[in-house]
């Protein structure tokens, strides 16, 4: 049988393998997952001597590359990238995902958008019907700190839902994220009133929201 950590594995070296070529400027997302494709990535540099920029989404993304001994570049200096790879903490039915439990949402997405191609890697467990029936912390917004309970408030008058500020394990008080922010889970949310918003009515319009984090619009490959 099959064992998540297998999973994961098989899921980032097919995206690696399948994905990058030599000269290519590759966005590295974050997660558990990628960890497994920054191995893979490293392998095929060193081994097959390619030229590859990587763009790393986090902190986390960040040291690992540069432990891997893989080029590290910035968007400033490479605004269009060939392939952003990064993984999902759910999938619908839909192919409609939700990012940002590891809090690296923002970056995340910003990368992704500079990407001609954004390939995402999960194990079978994060496949769902809906969002929402297998990731149960919600959809993670990052928001400006002095601003979290103005939205907070506004979003579950007018849509529903709970809104939790996200805090953090390994000190006082809340997550921050690597830009700053906070972020605030917004769970118990209605499937109808959540793709409403995201299609017509989008929180981004919000001068408070940095970034509510759903991705359905970039052009996307999904490997399990």
């Amino acid at each position: 049988m099959t064992t998540i950590i297998d999973a994961k594995k098989a899921a980032a070296y097919k995206a690696v393998n399948e994905y990058v070529k030599n000269g290519f400027k590759v966005g590295v997302g974050s997660g558990s997952t990628i960890v497994f494709a920054i191995d893979r990535l490293a392998e095929r540099v060193h081994k097959e001597k390619l030229n590859i920029i990587c763009v790393p989404t986090s902190f986390q993304s960040r040291q690992l590359l540069i432990k891997n001994q893989l080029t590290v570049g910035e968007l400033e200096i490479y605004p269009q990238l060939d392939v952003c790879i990064d993984g999902a903490d759910e999938v619908d039915s839909n192919l409609n995902l939700i990012k940002g439990g590891g809090g690296c949402l923002l970056e995340e997405k910003i990368v992704a958008s500079c990407a001609k191609i954004l390939v995402i890697i999960a194990d079978y467990t994060k496949n769902s019907e809906k969002l929402g029936d297998k990731y149960k912390k919600g959809i993670p917004i990052e928001v400006v700190p002095m601003a979290y309970k103005p939205v907070k408030q506004v979003i579950e008058k007018k849509f529903g839902g709970d809104l939790e500020l996200r805090m953090a394990i390994a000190k006082a008080g809340p997550v921050v994220t690597d830009n700053g922010n906070f972020i605030l889970d917004w769970k118990n949310f209605k499937q109808d009133v959540v793709w409403d918003i995201w299609l017509r009515k989008p929180i981004l319009a919000w001068r408070m929201v940095v970034l509510k984090n759903k991705i359905n619009s970039i052009f996307c490959q999904f490997i399990f």
